[in-house]
């Protein structure tokens, strides 16, 4: 039986929710990390940004060579996906924060080949029209980065190494669903090559250049808050109610990263078609500016109110991060196409790292109740250049512009 676009959908969204649950699975395990691994705050925030460190090489890596146009990307998924798997399980029997931290590294690398691959295939199942899809995989994207907050509600009171064993089960089974499960598609995709010799002509396209620095402020906050919501949510409930149970705490980790998430990733996609994409960015970011200046002030207050804000905040801060791709696929000219969008998301994830690693020493000096007032710099600026680029007008990119 001939396999239908939003079967395939179906199955590329599920395999990719459950190998990104390899993203955050040493993160939620760090309380037991440190111990084991005798972390220092510094090495603490790697076991993070260590992760977008790995996804950046692996993305230059995979775009320069052209492997996703040279092999059959279903594949590459699911190689990728495997040896995530098994690189996630070295975690089990390491005691060494270095090892551990090259570990993450390297599940980063092999993540770059997960993600992007999955956009790659998704594109050549709906070559036109894939508003609704792309905002379905970024919700799949989103889960499946929060899954392991899921997982902790299930395995909090059995050993940690569960959760890496869980995680890495998942990640197998993603393999297994995206090779045997997902068919090649019909019609080809674009290749994205990258090359050096035309980042130039990136940097001289100024539609491009600020769609790329809304995507900078864009991931200026989104990791950063992701790493960081659940550590905010337990201390303000435990300041509130001492005896709040750490189960709960990952539970709504999960329910404002995770549901949020993926309700804001669809809904984004949704309004974008029907708003125009430069309108929708600047609404999220506006919402997600608003959220990071206001969630410290339900810090150790009422439980539903910390919530309500964590909630909005996870809604906002997903919902526009399809639409700068987007804007760049529309707005640079075939033939460097690839090298701007690598270009993207490699500087965004450039500066994940500096928030995820910052966020910690800020916290120690000006408390929760104002360290997320930081993330704010990044939608501020990024709404200045959605703003000019909206307003610019230009008959290019239509579709974004609208």
């Amino acid at each position: 039986m001939k396999q239908t676009r939003w079967t395939a959908l179906f199955w590329i969204a599920l395999s990719q929710l459950f190998a990104l649950s390899l993203w955050f699975s040493a993160s939620v395990i760090i309380t037991d990390l440190k111990y084991i691994w005798n972390l220092s705050g510094s090495s603490e925030a790697l076991i993070s940004s260590s992760v977008p460190l790995g996804f950046i090489v692996g993305a230059l890596v995979s775009s320069y060579f052209g492997i996703a146009d040279r092999y059959n990307a279903r594949k590459i998924f699911a190689i990728a996906a495997l040896f995530g798997a098994v690189i996630n399980c070295f975690i089990l029997v390491t005691g060494s924060a270095f090892i551990g931290i090259s570990l993450r590294f390297l599940t980063g690398i092999t993540l770059a080949f997960v993600y992007p691959i999955a956009v790659k295939i998704l594109a050549a199942w709906f070559p036109k029209n894939r508003g609704l899809a792309i905002g379905i995989l970024i919700a799949a994207l989103t889960l499946g980065s929060a899954l392991p907050h899921f997982i902790v509600v299930f395995l909090t009171a059995v050993s940690w190494k569960f959760i890496i064993i869980a995680s890495s089960s998942l990640a197998f089974c993603a393999a297994i669903m995206m090779y045997l499960l997902v068919a090649d598609a019909p019609t080809a995709s674009n290749k994205t090559v990258f090359s050096f010799t035309l980042l130039r002509k990136v940097l001289q396209n100024k539609p491009v250049m600020l769609a790329n620095y809304g995507y900078f402020g864009h991931m200026w906050e989104l990791y950063a808050m992701w790493t960081w919501l659940p550590a905010f949510l337990t201390a303000s409930f435990m300041m509130y109610a001492p005896e709040t149970s750490l189960w709960f705490s990952a539970l709504a980790a999960f329910f404002s990263i995770g549901i949020a998430g993926a309700i804001g990733s669809v809904l984004g996609g949704y309004i974008a078609d029907k708003i125009g994409r430069a309108q929708l960015t600047i609404i999220a970011l506006s919402g997600s500016t608003v959220c990071a200046l206001l969630i410290g002030f339900t810090f150790g207050k009422a439980v539903w109110l910390t919530l309500a804000v964590a909630f909005l905040w996870g809604v906002f801060v997903i919902a526009d991060s399809a639409q700068f791709s987007a804007a760049v696929s529309e707005f640079a000219d075939v033939e460097y196409v690839g090298t701007a969008l690598t270009f993207q998301m490699c500087i965004g994830f450039a500066i994940t790292i500096i928030t995820i690693q910052a966020l910690p020493f800020l916290q120690t000096v000006v408390g929760w109740e104002w360290v997320f007032a930081f993330l704010s710099i990044g939608p501020i600026l990024g709404i200045v250049s959605m703003d000019k680029l909206r307003k610019q007008g230009d008959g290019s990119g239509a579709s974004f512009l609208k």
